[in-house]
């Protein structure tokens, strides 16, 4: 089977990859086009174009590329159409992956369209169960809630688990010790705050001075940052003082294995954490100010950002949002997380959430749902 696969981001090529090696286990004859990254590009196939040239965010930066984003979207139409594919697999990326599932069902209509990892609609856009409606065919859902919330919305998703669960569990390096990852990474022997800064550069920007300022003031402590796949370190340099920082690349878990605590940016990361038992505080940073974030509250309809605190459905874990993001708070939160009693409670909740999600490898069961499907449609 042929398989167009669309990740426009870290953490989807990390899951996409997986599925990927999933589908080819389940499907010797299974061949690949796809947007995506390097771990991807391991699994063989055609790249048609890496994630770093599409991991654009917010209303200005689109904008500014926009030169660069049109392209995308008309080499990726164009490549659907030379590429004939028998399947059509979004992952997340709901701005890009929608347009694409539009455009397959109005040229291709025969070509079956897959969500894994669907758009967050239950927090912003909510209008776009339109288009998932219309011309998404299974939505292969990784948040628990989000059955409930599609089925009262006439929309059957089927939940397959949270693929965090499998790339935790699979990570390489799982046994090694705190003495051989510092010396792997040349770090001396004390203990660790890990820094997540995102894997966009305007995360970066925005987060990590911040970051670094409040963690400083505690110098028992390393600061070690986990340095995105995409982002050259010149960017991280920019913002660093000499000594005041280490910069681990590709090695987010094996950081967190070892780490104290963390201050993870909102996103993926903020589970990967909570799987790998760090106490974090959650934080996030865009322009606009105060003003903004009351502009977004009319629109945003949930209580907190971290899939942390969304799947456990109650506040695990400290959230400093845009203007509640500030060095002071940090620093305060930072210190509550050297205390026994709330690491406790913080490493109490991540065991609830960790037996609320399963151990079932999510890639293999969206796998064999998606070629189950396959198979209905006669394309196997």
């Amino acid at each position: 089977m042929k398989y167009f696969i669309i990740a426009g981001e870290a953490s989807g090529d990390l899951h996409a990859s997986n599925l990927m090696a999933a589908l080819k286990k389940q499907d010797e004859n299974a061949d690949f086009c796809f947007l995506g990254g390097d771990l991807m590009a391991a699994q063989g196939g055609k790249q048609i174009r890496h994630y770093r040239d599409m991991a654009f965010m917010g209303i200005v930066p689109v904008l500014l590329h926009a030169k660069t984003v049109l392209q995308n979207i008309k080499d990726c139409k164009q490549s659907i159409l030379d590429y004939r594919p028998d399947a059509l697999i979004l992952v997340d990326y709901p701005s890009f992956n929608l347009k694409m599932a539009q455009f397959v069902k109005e040229n291709l209509p025969n070509v079956p369209v897959y969500y894994y990892i669907s758009p967050k609609l239950w927090a912003w856009k909510e209008y776009r169960i339109k288009s998932i409606k219309k011309y998404v065919d299974k939505v292969y859902s990784i948040l628990p809630f989000e059955v409930e919330w599609f089925d009262k919305r006439g929309y059957k998703v089927d939940y397959v688990g949270n693929p965090c669960v499998d790339a935790v569990s699979n990570r390489c390096h799982k046994n090694e010790s705190r003495q051989e990852f510092l010396q792997r990474n040349h770090l001396p022997d004390r203990p660790i705050i890990a820094l997540l800064s995102g894997s966009r550069v305007q995360e970066i920007k925005s987060c990590l001075p911040m970051m670094l300022e409040a963690a400083s003031a505690y110098p028992d402590y390393q600061l070690v940052i986990a340095g995105a796949p995409s982002i050259e370190k010149s960017l991280y340099d920019n913002y660093l003082k000499e000594g005041s920082a280490h910069i681990v690349f590709d090695e987010t878990y094996e950081l967190l294995q070892q780490a104290d605590m963390a201050v993870v940016t909102s996103g993926t990361a903020t589970l990967e954490t909570a799987l790998l038992r760090v106490p974090q505080v959650v934080v996030y940073k865009m322009s606009g100010g105060w003003l903004f974030h009351r502009f977004l509250e009319l629109f945003i309809r949930v209580d907190n950002i971290s899939l942390v605190n969304l799947i456990a459905n109650k506040r695990l874990v400290e959230e400093l949002v845009i203007e509640e993001f500030t060095v002071e708070n940090l620093k305060k939160e930072i210190n509550r997380l050297l205390q026994k009693e709330y690491r406790e409670q913080v490493l109490n909740g991540y065991d609830q959430l960790i037996d609320m999600l399963g151990s079932e490898p999510v890639s293999e069961k969206t796998a064999r749902l998606i070629i189950a499907e396959l198979n209905k449609t006669g394309k196997m």
